[in-house]
Formats: structure tokens, sequence, C-alpha cells
């Protein structure tokens, strides 16, 4: 239980956060080149949505193909995950909690300390979750970083809790 993340508040809905699967989730991002590109914000269902018809128009054009399988890019993508460093955008559980009307502010609650931030920072931040390759046990279970990465060389360390105020 030590390495469970918690999201309450103003939401409509709790939500319990492991980050120990987030190394399989399509959404996590490189944290060794995240701060060094420029980020658009762009809604994650219009984006689904972009790509289902896509695949489908093709499927109706062409009908369905199925490609072989490249092995050497899934070695390359396992060795990625072995030894990568990784964060999950803190947006689509903000998101999924279902904020109530008025919420303006986050509180992050780590083991000895609190911070405010305002609701605008907490839907661009990144919780950065592994460095090469392994969890954060020693000082995690997250590490939070600022979108803007302003906090890149000591981003807020055992994080345990948000609270939407």
């Amino acid at each position: 239980m030590n390495n469970i993340l918690f999201i309450d508040g103003k939401v409509t809905y709790s939500i319990t956060l492991d980050p120990g699967v987030w190394i399989f989730d399509d959404r996590k991002v490189d944290l060794l080149t995240y701060f060094q590109t420029s980020h658009e914000d762009y809604d994650e269902l219009e984006e689904y949505k972009k790509k289902v018809s896509k695949h489908w128009d093709r499927e109706i054009r062409e009908g369905a193909i199925f490609p072989p399988v490249n092995k050497s890019i899934s070695k390359f993508e396992k060795e990625r995950i072995i030894t990568g460093t990784f964060g999950m955008p803190l947006r689509p559980f903000l998101a999924n909690a279902d904020l109530e009307e008025g919420a303006s502010r986050v509180e992050i609650h780590t083991e000895t300390d609190t911070y405010t931030i305002s609701l605008e920072e907490a839907m661009h931040a990144i919780l950065g979750f592994s460095k090469d390759g392994k969890p954060l046990k020693e000082d995690g279970p997250v590490h939070f970083y600022f979108g803007d990465g302003k906090n890149i060389d000591a981003p807020i360390k055992q994080v345990r809790r948000f609270t939407v105020l």
C-alpha cells in the first residue's frame, strides 16, 4: 500500500493510482527528452477517434491487412522499457476524477510537506515513476514535475496524495 497514490477533494470520483503498472501505459513519456520538446494540448478522445476513423477508412478501401511482425522493433521497445526513465501526465487522472465546479487549486501531499499549486499547473504536470528502468522506491512512488520543466533538477518527491480544492 506504500506505493499507492490518491486523488480526492473536490472531485466526483476519488481515484486510487498504482504507478507500478504505468510502465505498460501508452500515455507514458520519456523524461529524458520530454522537457526538451514542445507539447500541444490535445483531446485524447478526439485523437483516438481520428486514428480509429483513419484505420476504418483504410480497411474499407484496401481490406484488412495484417502486417508481418518485426521482432527487432519489439526487442528495441522491451530494451527501452527496461532501461528507460519515464513519467505519466497527471491530466487524464484529474479528468477521470471529474472535478467539481469551482475547483481551482491542487494540494500535493508528500511524506513531510504539502504544496499548493493552481489547477492549471496540475493539468500540465508530469509524474515521474521510473528512473533507469527501476521504480522510484527510495524517494517515490512518484516525483512531481511542472509541465514547463522548471523543477526538473529538483522535483517534488515522496508524493502520496493530490487533494483538489
